[in-house]
């Protein structure tokens, strides 16, 4: 076969996945509407919990700090799911009111200690970019390709090497962005004046909460009950995250060549969890189905997958297939892929 029927053929399965995924699209649209009354009970299902668990690792202080710090370590669970809440209500489809997502969203950013406008630019730079090679540094985990790493320095490629080690990644880099890099509208400094209400009306509404926390519980219960909560919920996030982008087959391309809507189909992974799992991170599992329309509220998303045998068998990736995601840091032009380190060294 010469090379020119190949490039014809590539591309005409391009061209194919491209409509295939435009397709979809339009059919995921009907799915969009949301039920206020779900929502509502969805909010105060993960909100009460929260709040009650919070209260009760309070009280525990007062005899038992193993017992208080181990309660706050499950409440992360809690507080995943309210954050994929306040996701959702960034991307307008938790309720059908743009002001009430706006400020349920503002409301649960405190809890999550994560500025709820600046989030929400950031995050729909990265539905806007996602898988594109030319487009990368806001709202994504920074991933190099083969030969922009074999371009680096031996410092730089440290300082890569570093940043992509899993310690780094899912323990001190997610405390690092929750606890420091949050208080501040980083990437957005100079975008106008609602990024900075944003970041420090958060900012003075937390410090109030841990005034709050200190007054009645002390210090432990800062440092016992608060900081661990979101240490958890932290790591969970940033770990959802990763494994959503961050699998072999994922998609990546430079400008002229990529596709909003074939890299949401397949640059997104579908993330296979038990039930209890699924229910605490709100259906994010279903990440392609998600990048395809964002619109779509999470407690949908199962339904979609019901509804739509091959977008439930897409792009399936169990927790055992995950874990082995860790050893991915390049990006491989050649085979299409994410690559281990030690692979690159045969490219």
């Amino acid at each position: 076969m010469s090379p020119a029927v190949t490039a014809a053929q590539e591309q005409a399965v391009a061209a194919s996945d491209t409509e295939d995924a435009r397709i979809w699209v339009r059919i995921l649209a009907n799915y969009r509407e949301p039920s206020h009354a779900r929502s509502v009970f969805e909010l105060f299902v993960t909100l009460i919990p929260f709040l009650a668990i919070w209260a009760l690792a309070l009280w525990s202080l007062s005899f038992s700090y193993f017992l208080a710090a181990a309660l706050s370590v499950f409440n992360g669970l809690f507080l995943v799911r309210l954050f994929v809440i306040q996701h959702d209500c960034g991307h307008g489809s938790f309720f059908s009111n743009r002001l009430l997502n706006d400020w349920i969203g503002r409301a649960l950013g405190v809890v999550t200690v994560t500025p709820y406008d600046v989030w929400r630019r950031t995050h729909a730079v990265h539905h806007a970019s996602a898988g594109n090679l030319d487009k990368r540094g806001m709202g994504d985990v920074m991933t190099l390709t083969v030969t922009e790493y074999q371009g680096l320095s031996r410092f730089g490629q440290l300082k890569y090497r570093l940043y992509r080690n899993p310690f780094v990644l899912f323990v001190l880099g997610p405390s690092y962005l929750f606890f420091l890099e949050n208080r501040l509208p980083l990437g957005l400094m100079g975008a106008g004046w609602r990024y900075w209400v944003s970041a420090m009306g958060t900012n003075v509404v937390l410090t109030a909460v841990l005034v709050g926390l200190a007054y009645f519980g002390g210090l432990a219960a800062i440092f016992l009950v608060f900081v661990p909560t979101v240490v958890v919920a932290a790591s969970i996030g940033v770990w959802l995250f990763y494994v959503q982008h961050q699998f072999e087959e994922t998609c990546w391309d430079p400008d002229p060549d990529w596709q909003l809507h074939d890299a949401a189909l397949h640059g997104s992974s579908h993330y296979i969890l038990p039930g209890i799992l699924r229910w605490f991170s709100a259906n994010i599992g279903a990440h392609h189905v998600h990048h395809l329309q964002s619109r779509v509220p999470f407690y949908r998303l199962s339904e979609i997958l019901r509804d739509h045998p091959k977008l439930d068998q897409a792009q399936r990736l169990t927790i055992r297939e995950s874990i082995s995601c860790v050893k991915l840091q390049l990006w491989d032009d050649q085979s299409r892929r994410l690559i281990s380190f030690s692979e690159a060294k045969t490219v």
